[in-house]
């Protein structure tokens, strides 16, 4: 796969570029790793195997992105229509909500935890108004039903109940919020290590502003 001449940039970051690239008939998304610095080739080779690996394992299922092709450089998948959720929220929209877990189970069955969920800008609304799912780069694969995949899966959950709360908090069910209310230890051991490891090597090293993901800051 060489890099074609009708490509639009949608993202760049240090962990390489997103192109929407029109080549003949068929339009595609590409995670162009070239454009990452060379101390960082190797995780983000290691993202993009990630996501790889996921498409794969989702096969095409709808409201994903299908897997084109990965040669180890770029990564080619396919176009889904729509917007980002911070771009336009689904306010008050229940049958979204509804769809957006129906999508969520059926990525679970599959063996797929996405673990990227808090982000607004992996939710799509597309053009019909149905959701749909990109970015796998920190996708988890196994076995449905493995302890760890189940713990998993619930965060994800809760990652779609936030924005559900936020945006359509009135259809919040009693079930639903109690969902809210039970942080897993994964969730937990996160906010304690992680989460802090993780701001000051995008803000600081990494220069990322872009508020994890959610969209531009006000």
């Amino acid at each position: 796969m060489s890099l074609p001449d009708a490509a639009h940039a949608l993202k760049a970051d240090t962990f390489g570029r997103i192109l929407l690239v029109r080549e003949a008939d068929r339009v595609f998304v590409r995670r162009d790793l070239t454009a990452s610095p060379w101390w960082l080739r190797v995780p983000a080779w290691y993202l993009a195997r990630r996501e790889a690996r996921a498409l794969r394992q989702l096969d095409g299922m709808p409201a994903t992105p299908r897997l084109l092709g990965w040669n180890g450089t770029y990564l080619d998948r396919s176009f889904l229509d729509g917007e980002a959720m911070y771009l336009r929220p689904p306010r008050g929209d229940v049958a979204y909500f509804r769809a957006a877990r129906r999508l969520l189970q059926q990525l679970h069955r599959r063996g797929v935890a996405h673990n990227d969920l808090a982000k607004e800008a992996n939710w799509i609304v597309r053009e019909d108004g149905s959701p749909a799912l990109i970015d796998f780069q920190l996708a988890v694969c196994g076995h449905p039903r493995a302890r760890w995949m189940r713990l998993l899966a619930r965060e994800d959950l809760r990652h779609l109940l936030k924005h559900k709360r936020m945006y359509c908090g009135h259809a919040l069910t009693p079930v639903e919020r109690r969902v809210l209310k039970r942080h897993s230890w994964v969730r937990d051991l996160w906010f304690r290590t992680g989460k802090p490891v993780y701001r000051f090597v995008t803000r600081r090293v990494l220069h990322w502003e872009d508020n994890e993901g959610q969209g531009p800051k006000p």
